[in-house]
């Protein structure tokens, strides 16, 4: 074989290698640019971006502000949180050098929950249209409403037409009775009201809203690991939220009201110490892992009620002693959730930890130790032009919102799935008759 031949098998191999490297997430329906945004209880962040073709995303502006009136997710004081928002969505803004008119926003709050449905739809012998499809999902939002809830998502996970089943896209397709599996994702109406009333004040459609814990899968989850199953832990300030990915869909989600911000309170009333020096203690101290070294090592604690110099000295094992077991409590619970969910072998053996908690020194080791699955830290991926500060765990929710905006995580793209049901008797008349067809 000649120099020439080498060099051109060398060039086709670089070539065919290329894409493979690259791809860290799946081609964008819709390039943008779209606006998003994180609220949540510790921080409210705002990111503009767009998709490449290449399927990066690319942040256009970024801004964020600690988060006020809002506790364990949900809106608790519309001035402050409205506040918060206008701030941040304001950095964003002037960094893009344009103005938002409506955002991607995540639900962490309304005690969201997750059903499958089977709904079957009598096609009669002729093709499947995009008709039949959103019938099918409408059919599904019915079955799922309750009195107070809100239908967040109505995910078509797979399609069967007659005995044929995996048909991913069924339009086209001849059959007599399309059958269909969706997953329901509802949460509290009250919860959804307060948060698009927060966003009207600032003066903010909601172009879609996404679960929190969805979010963050997309935007940390590599390919094969939606495909195998993993679950992704998203341990937030007031919140620590669970969704659980396979065949490359979120197949379930559950939300446990206890996050970070748990972990600090635990600290200040167990050490008789402000919160805002439980939180420094808790990032520059913290730790789940015990060293024999702790009890020797003494950290300043400033004491409530006393003069700024009287501060004590506590061993870091007190602290160690403190943190440990509300993780611990975390992590069981998220191990109970799972398995009442019937999804346990779905999930696979990996587990992917977000949110500012999960960097927490020994969280990861002490996460599959009471798991029992091989665990990591998750960033964000397949993002360029963030600030170094917002790519980390506790901004996963914020890109994956990015991520559902372009159309990651959505089946169908082209149809929209949340049209309304007709209206009117003809239009009834005609719904009926097309079943009977």
């Amino acid at each position: 074989m000649g120099m020439n031949d080498l060099s051109r098998r060398a060039t086709l191999t670089a070539t065919r290698a290329e894409p493979r490297q690259q791809e860290t997430r799946r081609q964008p329906a819709r390039s943008g640019p779209f606006g998003v945004l994180d609220i949540g209880s510790t921080k409210i962040s705002c990111l503009i971006g767009r998709a490449e073709s290449d399927g990066r995303l690319r942040a256009l502006g970024f801004g964020w502000q600690r988060g006020r009136g809002v506790k364990s997710g949900g809106i608790v004081d519309l001035e402050d949180a409205e506040k918060a928002i206008r701030a941040a969505v304001g950095a964003a803004e002037d960094q893009a050098d344009m103005r938002l008119k409506s955002v991607t926003v995540n639900l962490s709050c309304g005690q969201p929950e997750s059903r499958l449905f089977n709904v079957q739809w009598p096609i009669d012998g002729r093709a499947v249209t995009e008709d039949d499809i959103r019938r099918v999902v409408r059919e599904a939002r019915a079955r799922a409403a309750s009195e107070g809830r809100g239908t967040i998502h109505a995910l078509p996970l797979n399609f069967s037409t007659d005995e044929t089943g995996g048909v991913a896209d069924p339009r086209g397709l001849y059959c007599d009775t399309l059958t269909a599996q969706l997953h329901v994702v509802d949460a509290a109406t009250t919860a959804i009201k307060s948060v698009t009333a927060c966003l009207e004040r600032c003066e903010l459609e909601i172009a879609s809203m996404v679960s929190a814990p969805f979010a963050s899968g997309l935007a940390t989850l590599v390919e094969d690991e939606r495909e195998l199953g993993a679950t992704v832990i998203d341990m937030g300030g007031g919140t620590t939220t669970i969704a659980v990915f396979a065949e490359g869909q979120m197949l379930h989600t559950a939300q446990l009201p206890v996050g970070g911000n748990h972990v600090t309170n635990d600290v200040a009333r167990l050490l008789s110490t402000q919160v805002a020096h439980a939180e420094r203690l808790k990032t520059l101290y913290g730790t789940c892992q015990e060293s024999p070294d702790d009890a020797r090592e003494l950290l300043p604690v400033p004491l409530v009620g006393e003069a700024e110099h009287q501060i004590a000295k506590v061993p870091r094992s007190a602290l160690v002693s403190i943190i440990r077991p509300r993780l611990e409590e975390i992590f069981e619970l998220v191990r109970d959730r799972i398995e009442t969910s019937g999804l346990g072998r779905a999930a696979g053996a990996r587990v992917v930890l977000t949110g500012g908690a999960s960097q927490l020194v020994g969280a990861r080791e002490l996460a599959a130790q009471i798991l029992d699955r091989q665990v990591r830290i998750g960033k964000p991926i397949g993002v360029i032009g963030l600030p170094d500060a917002a790519t980390g765990p506790n901004f996963a929710t914020m890109i994956g919102l990015l991520a559902f905006a372009s159309g990651d995580g959505q089946t169908m793209h082209d149809i929209d799935l949340t049209a309304a049901a007709p209206q009117g008797r003809l239009a009834r008349f005609m719904n009926l008759l097309m079943r009977r067809m």
